[in-house]
């Protein structure tokens, strides 16, 4: 029988990542995965056998379903390696060709689906071999190399992705899809793990009526882009509004706003609203991945108590699906949070207000509380829960470990991550840290695997609250934060 992972003495660690002596820690996580599949989470679903059988049915929509326009085919998958610089398109030449596809899949920042390796976890491949992205692109990650579901895909490197899918297409003389013709228009992510997601919602509301028709007008050529990492899902159950501002209110229709491509109209998102009603249950039925290492309990209970007096009336408690739960969804003024101000800058009330007005705010459950928060103060604080396998961390991801949260004049100005590395000591991802970029030229894909956080909408500066803790505090909070 498939049971779930969980992790034993043999394992061992390594800069790649947790490897167990004997078996791999890819096996036992693929084991997981396969479990979750074959489940469907129905084990976590709360309340009816009706709402178990809508969970099950929203992560199988989210698996098959296709709701998008086909990116690429098998074809041209396959052939990716072809444009890759040396000594990576030679090994890939010599490989078979199940460990060139798993060497794209790294490349990417995907993970191979445990039914069927030659196909991605978050992209739908359908019978005919087109692969279409889904919403697990952003939002299905792994750490140390084991997937956990509604984590964000902080390895995601869709501009290289799109950049070398157009370069294929137009040897094999096939034609762009929307990801190829946008990019060509506006950024979609200049560091893997991130994307300009928010300019994404903006330039396609643009073309929209309230209603979701489309309406011509000019391109918007004075968008502020910038990327953002995306959150964990499973803080989604706590939250009543979205995104860093918490401007839009939360809602199944809202979950529709980035299929707003030509192929997508008003028919088409009255059709899916079911679908995603079983969509948001099962984002609703998630729960944070617990620590799988050992924790100084006596240490972490100090920490509970530093962190209720220091951060609780911010993040308040821990616990998804509890009573005792707390949180306040507290807005936090920008001049006194202190982080990077380029997110909350590139948003209008207009652009705002525009996606507040519209069809997927408009529901008689989100109506009420879509009005009046076209102009927020600053930033949402975030719940904590499973905060241990979310980074990098910030609204951005400039920080890459907890560690460094909590110690703010030690942040990287740039940093590197290893690929499936997990730092245990600083909770976090296992980076290595740089003054500046390297000095030799790099290719555009090489650039992006750096944060460079002295670039616009980058900085890493902010949130220095925790410097009011001595170093035996910081300490003590930042065993607390595993157990969360």
């Amino acid at each position: 029988m498939l049971v779930p992972y969980k992790q034993d003495a043999t394992e061992r660690f390594t800069m790649d990542g947790i490897r167990p002596a004997r078996t791999g820690l890819r096996v036992a996580a693929w084991v997981s995965m396969a479990w979750f599949l074959a489940t469907a989470w129905e084990a976590k679903a709360q309340g009816t056998d009706t709402e178990s059988i809508r969970v099950a049915r929203g992560w199988n929509l989210l698996t098959t379903r296709e709701y998008l326009p086909a990116d690429f085919d098998q074809e041209i998958f396959d052939a990716l390696w072809t444009t890759w610089p040396e000594p990576l398109r030679s090994r890939a030449e010599q490989a078979p060709i199940e460990s060139r596809r798993r060497m794209a899949m790294d490349r990417y920042g995907l993970i191979p689906h445990p039914d069927d390796p030659s196909r991605s976890l978050q992209y739908v491949v359908g019978k005919d071999g087109r692969w279409t992205m889904s919403c697990l692109a952003c939002h299905q990650g792994q750490v140390a190399g084991r997937p956990i579901p509604g984590l964000p895909n902080s390895n995601y490197a869709i501009e290289t992705l799109t950049e070398e899918v157009r370069l294929v297409k137009v040897r094999q003389r096939k034609p762009f899809g929307h990801m190829d013709m946008g990019s060509l228009l506006l950024p979609l992510g200049t560091t893997n793990g991130t994307t300009n997601a928010v300019m994404f919602g903006v330039a396609l509301m643009r073309h929209r009526d309230k209603d979701l028709n489309v309406v011509a007008r000019p391109l918007k050529f004075d968008l502020i882009h910038h990327d953002m990492d995306s959150p964990a899902w499973w803080h989604y159950a706590k939250r009543s509004h979205l995104y860093a501002d918490g401007f839009a209110p939360k809602g199944h229709r809202m979950l529709m706003q980035f299929l707003l491509v030509k192929e997508n109209g008003p028919k088409e998102f009255l059709a899916w609203e079911d679908e995603f009603r079983d969509i948001e249950a099962w984002l609703q039925s998630l729960t944070p991945p617990e620590w799988p290492w050992a924790v100084d309990t006596a240490l972490a209970e100090k920490g509970r108590a530093v962190f209720a007096t220091h951060c609780g009336s911010c993040h308040g408690s821990a616990g998804s699906h509890t009573a005792k739960a707390v949180y306040p969804e507290k807005i936090v003024p920008i001049d006194e949070v202190g982080t990077d101000r380029v997110r909350f800058d590139s948003l209008t009330a207009r652009d705002r207000r525009n996606l507040n007005e519209s069809w997927f705010a408009q529901s008689d459950a989100t109506r009420d509380s879509a009005t009046g928060r076209e102009s927020p103060a600053g930033y949402v604080a975030p719940p904590l829960d499973g905060i241990w396998a979310s980074g990098p961390y910030f609204h951005n991801g400039s920080v890459p470990t907890l560690w460094h949260v909590l110690h703010s004049a030690s942040r990287p100005a740039v940093w590197h991550r290893t690929h499936t590395g997990y730092d245990r000591d600083r909770v976090g991802l296992e980076v290595i840290s740089l003054e500046s970029m390297p000095v030799q030229r790099l290719t555009s894909a090489e650039r992006r695997a750096y944060f460079d956080t002295s670039k616009p909408g980058k900085s890493a500066a902010g949130h220095d609250f925790p410097d009011a803790l001595n170093e035996e505090e910081k300490t003590s909070v930042l065993e607390y934060l595993k157990t969360l």
